[in-house]
């Protein structure tokens, strides 16, 4: 690493982790009706593909970091890639909805140990403030461009069969880069220090995996079987785990020992403010490109490719609104975010009451668009809000709690905004209505985004937010 060629070709080989996760996450969302036809899946179980991988992820991104520090960032880094790799053929390879679940869950948890490392090695790789903050420049725009690949790739992908059924291929297309990955991670990343005082909090770890697990499963598979007698079950077991989590994390720390999750932050007002917005912004965001994506092909009869292009302006919009964003956020602070909400919402209303069962591209894009440019002004500084009176010694704590909060957050938008839709659809009196299902899963995000507002309108009147943070993953 003694050249600079070398540092900025290690920063590609790390930027290949954020890459293929955000990938996999938009590559699905347009791939689900297929997905969903093509594996005779129910939807809950279509609902579980995306979730598992959220819930997966946000079990272990904490841990994850951890590792890191104890075993060394560029051996977690190889294994998290190697697992995310062998996770993502196995995913190919299922056979029915739950076999794609569980593998799906597994390749969430090795992008967790995969993602934080990336993070942490851009810190390791750039001393430099300046070079640091061109690296991190480069990790918030490969995010927006993994958000265009994964929409267009997904659908065009989904309609080609090349000896195997198209949407294996979502899966299968991560060996090669994967492979070219663990080769490029062994020559060109150099090892980090151990922290050998570092500890996990593998109780912690168990019952916060659980009790996400319990909640998800509940909320998804509950609805669709009528809300049996089990559902109440797991939620029971959900609120124990959760509050049995929450004792062990308190213990750990009267006990000066190193918890999953250091709670003691919670005492801070603008942080827990942060994090609401965080939920509850995340909700709506991960359930609307789910039901639209759905609404585009099973409402409107409309090609999964061409699904993925209608995201394009999207995607584009958002990084745009985002660039600029990030010059106005030190000067207008959170009412950069509140214009984004407004935007978001001028979106929503048009879209309730517009979108009809007739198919008219150029309006659909348009509305896409306009998402795209207020989710620019909102989504990427959440963590800035997060962070923004956070001590140093206390920022990577709290970007763990904001990164489970986030991808909690996205599971729970699938389960409850995506249930509503769902619900909606296999109603007898409303069977297959997809424009009454769209605009009822519409108001719910509406409901969520004035939520949103109302937590950023409890953070100080002159609140300013640095902008020298890493972006939020899109």
């Amino acid at each position: 690493m003694k050249t600079a060629v070398n540092k900025w070709f290690a920063l590609f080989v790390v930027l290949t982790a954020p890459l293929l996760y955000v990938i996999d996450i938009f590559i699905i969302n347009v791939a689900i009706p297929t997905i969903k036809a093509n594996l005779n899946a129910s939807d809950a179980e279509i609902q579980l593909v995306i979730a598992s991988y959220l819930l997966g992820s946000a079990c272990f991104l904490i841990t994850g970091g951890r590792a890191g520090d104890f075993l060394g960032k560029k051996k977690v880094f190889f294994w998290g890639m190697l697992a995310f790799t062998i996770t993502s053929c196995i995913c190919g390879l299922s056979q029915n909805a739950t076999q794609l679940n569980v593998a799906r869950f597994f390749q969430g948890v090795s992008s967790a140990f995969m993602v934080t490392q990336s993070i942490s090695l851009i810190q390791v790789l750039f001393t430099n403030s300046k070079e640091r903050a061109i690296a991190i420049g480069w990790y918030g725009i490969t995010l927006s461009i993994a958000a265009i690949i994964g929409q267009v790739l997904g659908g065009y992908l989904a309609e080609t069969h090349f000896v195997i059924e198209g949407w294996r291929l979502i899966f299968f297309i991560n060996l090669p880069i994967g492979i070219l990955s663990l080769l490029a991670i062994h020559f060109y990343l150099p090892e980090t220090p151990k922290l050998e005082k570092v500890r996990f909090d593998y109780k912690g770890a168990l019952y916060l995996t659980f009790g996400l697990a319990c909640m998800i499963y509940a909320l998804t598979e509950g609805r669709e079987n009528g809300f049996p007698w089990w559902f109440y079950a797991m939620t029971l077991l959900t609120i124990t785990f959760l509050l049995r989590f929450i004792i062990i994390q308190k213990t750990k720390l009267l006990n000066k020992q190193d918890p999953l999750i250091d709670i003691s932050l919670f005492k801070l007002k603008d942080f827990k403010i942060g994090l609401f917005a965080v939920l509850f912004h995340f909700m709506l965001h991960t359930a609307y490109l789910l039901i639209v994506a759905v609404y585009l092909q099973s409402g409107l009869g409309i090609s999964a490719l061409a699904c993925g292009m209608y995201f394009i302006p999207h995607a584009i919009l958002f990084m745009i609104s985002s660039v600029f964003a990030g010059k106005l956020l030190p000067k207008y602070g959170k009412r950069v975010l509140q214009l984004g909400l407004i935007i978001i919402l001028i979106s929503f209303v048009l879209q309730i009451i517009y979108f009809s069962q007739k198919d008219i591209p150029f309006v659909s894009m348009l509305f896409l668009g306009i998402y795209g440019l207020g989710n620019g002004l909102v989504l990427p500084f959440l963590l800035n809000v997060v962070l923004n009176n956070i001590e140093e010694k206390d920022a990577g704590a709290a970007s763990g709690i904001f990164s489970t909060f986030q991808q909690t957050a996205s599971a729970l938008g699938i389960s409850i905004i995506g249930g509503i839709f769902y619900s909606i659809l296999e109603s007898d009196h409303f069977k297959n209505d997809y424009l009454l299902a769209l605009q009822i899963g519409l108001s719910a995000g509406v409901i969520c985004l004035f939520i949103v507002w109302f937590m950023l309108s409890k953070l100080p009147k002159n609140y300013k937010s640095e902008t020298n943070t890493l972006h939020s993953m899109e």
